[in-house]
């Protein structure tokens, strides 16, 4: 079993806050976290200090590798950072995963 996790606290949300399955938008001063296992990652947020997590629409998404969930990560984290309502934003497709097509 592969796994990795990132968690980034703190993290301002923009004006449309973060879309969850559990809560709704939420927004203001939260903790992102992303877990990967096995080819799937998981993004959740927090209100920072809180208890409870919540799902961010658009997870659990499958995720190729270690450093592709942590390239979700930081691409999750830009768009809780933004102007519009965050959720998580599809991978961009490899060379590899297109078959190298130009």
């Amino acid at each position: 079993m592969s796994w990795a996790s990132w968690t980034t606290p703190g993290v301002y949300s923009g004006h449309g806050g973060v879309l969850t399955h559990e809560a709704g938008v939420v927004a203001g001063d939260l903790t992102l976290h992303t877990t990967w296992v096995d080819g799937e990652a998981s993004v959740t947020v927090q209100y920072t200090g809180a208890a409870d997590w919540f799902t961010v629409a658009g997870s659990p998404t499958p995720c190729p590798s270690e450093e592709a969930s942590r390239d979700l990560h930081d691409a999750v984290l830009a768009a809780v950072r933004g102007p519009t309502t965050a959720t998580v934003p599809p991978l961009p497709q490899t060379s590899a995963e297109a078959g190298d097509r130009p």
